[in-house]
């Protein structure tokens, strides 16, 4: 399975966020620098992320983007839905409706695959890293 590079950005960033005091709001353009990308491309990620929930917005002079109040439960699953979407990774192009044997096996795949990213949650790795 391949994810967007956009998905790799986002989940970067996420970490980034996460190393930072919550309260405190980081700009886009610290964030750009730090993780290496163009600052109008990062800022679509983030925005997507914002509309996702996942994080917020500040306005202004010192504004810039912080973790939302339940950012213990986000998981690697949220931020790659709110970047890629929720489509299915696989779908049969034969006329076998929901009979296919092979959609059944990589759709069980997917299932699994979502279970382990919804379980393994941003926090936990970045507090890892930071040991």
């Amino acid at each position: 399975m391949k994810f967007s590079q956009a998905t790799d950005y986002a989940l970067h960033a996420m970490m980034f966020l996460m190393s930072q005091a919550p309260d405190k709001p980081v700009g886009v353009q610290l964030l750009a620098d730090k993780l290496g990308v163009s600052q109008t491309y990062l800022s679509k990620m983030l925005s997507k992320l914002v509309k996702a929930g996942l994080i917020g917005s500040v306005s202004g002079a010192n504004g810039g983007y912080r973790l939302k109040a339940h950012y213990e439960r986000i998981s690697f699953l949220d931020v790659i839905h709110a970047i890629e979407g929720t489509a299915s990774i696989f779908e049969c192009g034969l006329s076998h409706g929901e009979d296919c044997a092979i959609q059944k096996v990589v759709m069980d795949a997917e299932q699994q695959m979502e279970r382990y990213l919804s379980d393994k949650k941003i926090i936990d790795v970045a507090r890892q890293r930071a040991l």
